[in-house]
């Protein structure tokens, strides 16, 4: 935990100290939403390897850290990003070759997870997935799971109710806690310290953050310490648990950032293009990535003309007039 005042860092370094080969992960936003777009860019440059990554229902960013390479295990509710990827591409292929092991909840489910790592409690009790193949189709085998600390014994467990009928139902599915290494997560705005507050849904962005050991902030801007003051009820991030701020502006791009700009159609669109051939996407990760000294260059590349399209209209918080 860093307990300084100022918590302002490059996000080279950011990604450098806190997601190292191996590290279990966890990345915010939902499907083409406020995506920790930097910050995964960031560790694709820096050819990180090996990763556990868990996401709720994430779209953009879980399928490029899948094509490049970065992920070997995953836990997810869904990955997709609507009709540009109803399932995440990279992520489909890599799944259907074998490359990387995964696990499957539901998205209520995964919400508890992170909530019960969050609490510091080792599980929660839900119905959700009774009845159904979630609970009998694991990703992990036992002998996987006696391997790393970091899993749990069982994927769910499946128990009877022990406080009788009054509670409505005989059996409970319980779900295990989530504990990530570190979250990354980006807001709209945020203070030095790490207080941030994040404008619109917050999906379950804040209970990734509260269950991780560490967490990485990207921020549409850095603001001073006043201006979260200012209805701190807003605030859904606590400084305490924040360990890196890094103002990125245009962080969450391709995706969405909620009153700041919309996602990009065209972009999202190119992109399916390039993720349905393995040569082409090696050459979008050339392109965009790896012959990208930081997200500010890769912003300078989409223009200003397109940006200005996506900018969010402040009545509504999207762009209005762009071509779906």
């Amino acid at each position: 935990m860093n307990t300084s005042p100022d918590k302002v860092m490059a996000l080279d370094e950011a990604v450098a100290r806190w997601v190292p080969d191996g590290a279990h992960i966890s990345i915010g936003g939902f499907t083409c939403n406020r995506n920790p777009m930097a910050a995964v860019y960031e560790i694709i440059r820096q050819r990180k390897k090996d990763l556990h990554l868990y996401a709720h229902s994430n779209g953009q960013g879980v399928d490029e850290l899948v094509g490049a390479g970065c992920v070997a295990r995953i836990e997810i509710a869904y990955a997709g990003t609507g009709r540009f990827a109803p399932t995440c591409i990279r992520f489909r292929k890599a799944v259907e070759k074998g490359s990387i092991r995964f696990e499957d909840y539901s998205n209520y489910q995964m919400t508890l997870r992170f909530m019960a790592g969050a609490m510091g409690v080792p599980f929660l009790p839900t119905r959700s997935s009774l009845g159904t193949d979630i609970i009998h189709r694991w990703g992990f085998s036992r002998e996987m799971r006696r391997a790393d600390p970091q899993l749990p014994d069982a994927k769910l467990v499946v128990m009877e109710n022990p406080f009788g009928a009054w509670a409505d139902t005989e059996r409970v599915v319980l779900v295990p806690a989530i504990r990530p290494d570190v979250t990354l997560i980006h807001v709209q705005q945020a203070a030095a310290d790490g207080t941030a507050r994040i404008a619109g849904l917050t999906f379950a962005d804040v209970e990734q953050a509260k269950a991780a050991r560490h967490v990485v902030l990207t921020c549409e801007e850095i603001v001073g310490p006043d201006a979260l003051r200012s209805h701190p009820e807003h605030n859904q991030i606590p400084a305490i648990i924040v360990d890196a701020v890094v103002a990125v502006p245009h962080g969450a791009y391709p995706t969405a950032c909620y009153r700041c700009y919309d996602y990009d159609p065209a972009f999202l669109s190119d992109y399916r293009t390039a993720a349905m051939d393995d040569a082409r996407f090696g050459a979008y990760l050339e392109q965009w990535v790896y012959r990208k000294r930081d997200h500010g260059e890769r912003i300078a590349q989409v223009g200003a003309e397109r940006l200005a399209a996506l900018k969010a209209d402040p009545r509504t918080g999207y762009a209005t007039g762009l071509r779906r």
